[in-house]
């Protein structure tokens, strides 16, 4: 089968890398050679693929030799537009591009529906993780109630950082611009869009339905300190960035925060620039995968079975994907959680109040204190309402005059109590 590229970038040439280097194993796999035709690129050379190198994207579109086309451009446009021709064509597409997948997905699906071929997206969510095929094949037979992961490497990594060295968030943030895990602009990764978009990818696999990532709750890492690290290390606990969806009696709820997260969780240790994913079904319990998130061969190589999926269905349309139907998203304060509170002062005359706005009754009131701090304590709320949380907050700061410095939610297991 003859493919063309499009867009020779980190992915894209390591697409061509995994060709290269498994090529007898491809072979072995589907019973034939993938060969590699066209690389649609804007630069005027690429010397290991000079020969091939165009400029021109309907010398693929209207070549009937090419069967299949690998877009790892990145962006939404122009990538829509020529996916979608492409499928028009009837040329199977597999593509690594989350922002594509998440704003045009349902209807790229539609299109290769349409003409009897098949749009893959394996790579768009979790690198090398295989999170789609998992979900699409493996549990098919599964209600699944929860997707919760580590989905962005380079907050994971800034993460990992703070809390081993005690690092600041600015300062490892350089670090990781430095060593090439963070972007010059790192906004996307630090302000949780890139995750948010891959919650919406996977809370649309699981439900079947289309879902926006604007609509998803989202909240990235900048506010998070050394101190918050200092709390952790007390509770016994890990912060991490999740993007998290779960179905509950036909609500769906999704969100992408920092989260206190205890030992019990199989994220706990997931450290780095790797990713982890937990899913849970009504039968299945609990599962997780873990793997590189990202990097060169590790995502070339979840394109690479996405393009031996297509060549052993190239003569029909294999489903995975959602339809164009909306799901509506639960706003989010009608999420649960506990949450650590960073309290200004000693707990000294107020613990009537924290009990009354943040403790069920008759709970033990476990003041957090640092070492050498007297300006500032911590306390893990029980079990609350976002939207009760908030109120409650206010409410306790007008009502004794401390500030609330900074809040996180946490999730923590019964076993972990």
């Amino acid at each position: 089968m003859k493919a063309a590229i499009m867009g020779y970038g980190v992915i894209g040439s390591g697409v061509a890398e995994v060709l290269r280097i498994n090529q007898d194993q491809i072979v072995r796999k589907v019973g034939e050679a993938i060969e590699l035709k066209y690389v649609l690129d804007l630069r005027e050379e690429i010397p290991e693929h000079q020969e091939k190198l165009i400029h021109d994207f309907s010398v693929i579109e209207n070549d009937p030799e090419v069967e299949l086309v690998v877009e790892t451009m990145g962006g939404i446009h122009p990538a829509y537009e020529f996916i979608k021709r492409c499928l028009e064509k009837g040329k199977h597409v597999i593509s690594s591009n989350k922002a594509v997948v998440d704003a045009c997905g349902s209807k790229l699906i539609l299109t290769a529906r349409e003409h009897n071929c098949n749009f893959y997206f394996e790579a768009a969510v979790g690198g090398g993780i295989p999170v789609i095929r998992t979900i699409y094949h493996n549990y098919a037979g599964e209600k699944l109630t929860e997707i919760t992961g580590i989905l962005n490497g380079t907050t994971n990594y800034i993460l990992t950082r703070m809390r081993e060295d005690g690092s600041s968030f600015a300062d490892t943030l350089k670090e990781a611009q430095r060593l090439g895990y963070a972007e010059r602009d790192p906004s996307a990764d630090i302000d949780g869009f890139d995750t948010s978009r891959k919650t919406a990818i996977l809370l649309s696999m699981a439900s079947g339905n289309r879902c926006r990532h604007e609509d998803i709750y989202t909240e990235g890492i900048r506010n998070v300190s050394a101190i918050d690290f200092m709390y952790a290390e007390k509770l016994n606990m890990n912060i991490r960035l999740l993007g998290s969806v779960q179905e509950v009696e036909d609500r769906y709820f999704a969100y992408v925060a920092p989260l206190l997260i205890d030992r019990a969780d199989p994220l706990y240790p997931v450290d780095g620039v790797f990713n982890g994913i937990r899913i849970v079904g009504n039968c299945l319990g609990t599962t997780m995968l873990y793997g590189m998130g990202a990097g060169k061969l590790p995502t070339a190589s979840a394109v690479v079975s996405d393009i031996i999926a297509a060549v052993r269905h190239k003569q029909h349309f294999q489903g995975i994907g959602w339809s164009e139907r909306m799901i509506e998203i639960e706003p989010m304060g009608s999420n649960a959680f506990r949450y650590l509170i960073r309290i200004e002062g000693m707990p000294e005359g107020i613990e009537s109040d924290i009990r009354e706005l943040f403790l069920d009754t008759g709970a033990a009131f476990q003041p957090v204190l640092l070492d050498g701090r007297s300006d500032e304590f911590g306390i893990l709320t029980d079990l609350m309402f976002e939207s009760d949380f908030l109120e409650n907050h206010k409410e306790f700061e007008a009502k004794t005059g401390r500030r609330i410095f900074h809040f996180m939610r946490a999730r923590r297991s019964e076993t972990e109590a």
